[in-house]
C-alpha cells in the first residue's frame, strides 16, 4: 500500500505526515489491519528495538475531584463505587512503589485527584518522591497532579521528580464537551510550565469518548506540537456511575489503528499503552506492542488491570523484552528527555537541545497546502463519530470493567 510506505519512510525520517494521511489510517479496513500494524511496527522498531518501558501507577489521593471531567470516576458527582481516601503517607507510597519496581517497573507515576496541588500537597509529595528515591535511586518519577502554579514544577523537580504528565485527553474542539470546570489551554500551558521547570513532559490522549476521526487527529497533532518526550494513550474505560458510562465505542481493530497512527505522527517519542487496553484490545494486546514501547503494569488509578506476571508473560511470549533500569528509553537524537541517554542532563530546559519543536528533528512541518487526500480518508471538516458497537457487543462488555479494591489505599497488596 503506497500510504504505508509513505508512512514508514516519513517516520523513518521523524517527518511528520499529513493530516489526510493520519486520517486514512485511522480509515483503512480489517483487511489492512496487519499490513497497518506491521508498517507501524518498522517505526516503533527503528527508534526503540524490541523493548518495552514497564510503569507502575499510584493513586496518592482517591476521589472527591472538584473538576467535572465527563470520562473520570473521581469526577465532582460521581456515583462509581470506588475507593475514596486522602494523601498516602510516604512510607505507604513507598511501600507501593516498591512492588511495582519489583515487578519491573522502571517509572512510578504518583497521581492525584484535584484541580492542582497546593504548596502544602507539593511539600507533601516532595517528600513521598524523596522516599522513594532514597530506596530506589535508579527509579524514574512521575508526578500528575493537576494544573501547575507558578514555580511549582522546579520544586518537584529539586525533590528528585523527574517527569510530569498531564494529558491533552481529547482535541481543543471538542473538549468544552467534555469538562466545563478547566480550559484545554490550562492544560497546554501546564505541560509547558512541566517542561520550563525541568521536567520531561508527558502528555496523552483518551480514546473512545464519542469523537471523530478528526478529532483523533486533531488531538495527536497538537501533542506533537508539544513535542513530549511520552505519550500515553488511554482507551475510555466506562465507569457506571460517570456520565459517560454507555461509550462503549471501541473495537480491538479501531485502538490498534489509533496507536499505529499515534506512532506515525510521534514516531520517536515513547508511547505508552495506558489504561483500557485490557477492557477494549482484550486477546490482541500482544499485537499493540508492535506499535506501542510503553505499558502500566497492573492496576490503573480506580480498575483494574490484569495481574502483573500476566504482563510480563505477554512481553515475552510476543518477543518483546522488558527495557532494564540501566537503558536510555529515548532515542540519542532526544537527548534531554527523562530516560535518555543525556545522563543528568535530563531536561529540555538547559541541555543544550534547542528550543522546543527543534530539539528533537520535530519541525511541525505542517501538512503541504493544497495536497491532495490520500484514497480512503476521511474529510476533515464535519467529520462524524465512529458509530458506537451493536447490541450484542454492549450486552457483553460492561463485565469487563473491574472497580480496583487492592493495592493503595487499601489491606490487599497491589497486583504488581
Amino acid at each position: 500500500m503506497d500510504l504505508l510506505n509513505t508512512l514508514v519512510e516519513k517516520g523513518l525520517r521523524r517527518e511528520l505526515p499529513t493530516r489526510e494521511e493520519a486520517l486514512a489510517v485511522l480509515a483503512t479496513s480489517d483487511d489492512e489491519l496487519l499490513d497497518v500494524v506491521a508498517a507501524a511496527g518498522k517505526v516503533r522498531r527503528q527508534w526503540f528495538g524490541r523493548r518495552v518501558k514497564l510503569n507502575y501507577l499510584i493513586n496518592m489521593k482517591s476521589g472527591l475531584c472538584p473538576e467535572d471531567c465527563s470520562y473520570c470516576s473521581q469526577r465532582l458527582g460521581s456515583k462509581a463505587e470506588i475507593l475514596k481516601y486522602t494523601w498516602l503517607k510516604p512510607d505507604e507510597a513507598t511501600k507501593v512503589a516498591a512492588a511495582g519496581v519489583a515487578g519491573g517497573a522502571k517509572r512510578v507515576c504518583l497521581v492525584a485527584s484535584g484541580r492542582g496541588p497546593t504548596d502544602r500537597d507539593i511539600d507533601r509529595v516532595s517528600r513521598t518522591i524523596e522516599a522513594i528515591k532514597e530506596q530506589n535511586e535508579e527509579v524514574e518519577v512521575c508526578a500528575c497532579l493537576g494544573l501547575l502554579s507558578n514555580g511549582q514544577a522546579e520544586r518537584l523537580r529539586a525533590a528528585g521528580a523527574d517527569a510530569y504528565n498531564h494529558n491533552l485527553n481529547t482535541s481543543e474542539g471538542t473538549y468544552g464537551d467534555i469538562t466545563t470546570t478547566h480550559t484545554y489551554a490550562d492544560r497546554v500551558d501546564t505541560v509547558r510550565q512541566a517542561r520550563e521547570g525541568g521536567l520531561s513532559p508527558c502528555s496523552g490522549l483518551i480514546a473512545g469518548m464519542g469523537e471523530s476521526d478528526a478529532d483523533l487527529v486533531d488531538v495527536v497533532f497538537a501533542l506533537r506540537e508539544l513535542d513530549p518526550d511520552s505519550v500515553p494513550v488511554n482507551f475510555l474505560i466506562p465507569m457506571e456511575g460517570t456520565p459517560l458510562a454507555k461509550e462503549w465505542n471501541l473495537t480491538p481493530q479501531r485502538c490498534l489503528r489509533i496507536l499505529a497512527m499515534t506512532r506515525f505522527v510521534c514516531p520517536d517519542v515513547e508511547v505508552r499503552l495506558a489504561g483500557g487496553r485490557e477492557v477494549h484490545l482484550r486477546s490482541m494486546q500482544p499485537l499493540a506492542l508492535n506499535l506501542v514501547n510503553s505499558i502500566f503494569l497492573g492496576d490503573y488509578l480506580t480498575s483494574e488491570g490484569q495481574a502483573g506476571q500476566a504482563d510480563l508473560d505477554m512481553i515475552a511470549d510476543a518477543g518483546f523484552e522488558v527495557e532494564g533500569a540501566g537503558s536510555a528509553t529515548l532515542p540519542e537524537h532526544r537527548a534531554g528527555g527523562c530516560g535518555s541517554v543525556c545522563g543528568d542532563a535530563e531536561t529540555a530546559a538547559g541541555s543544550g537541545c534547542g528550543p522546543a519543536g527543534e530539539r528533537c528533528g520535530h519541525d511541525g512541518v505542517p501538512a503541504a497546502a493544497g495536497s491532495e487526500p490520500v484514497p480512503g480518508a476521511e474529510p476533515v471538516p464535519g467529520a462524524e463519530p465512529v458509530p458506537a458497537a451493536g447490541a450484542d457487543v454492549l450486552a457483553s462488555r460492561p463485565g469487563l470493567v473491574s472497580v480496583r479494591r487492592r493495592g493503595a489505599g487499601t489491606e490487599l497488596a497491589p497486583n504488581a
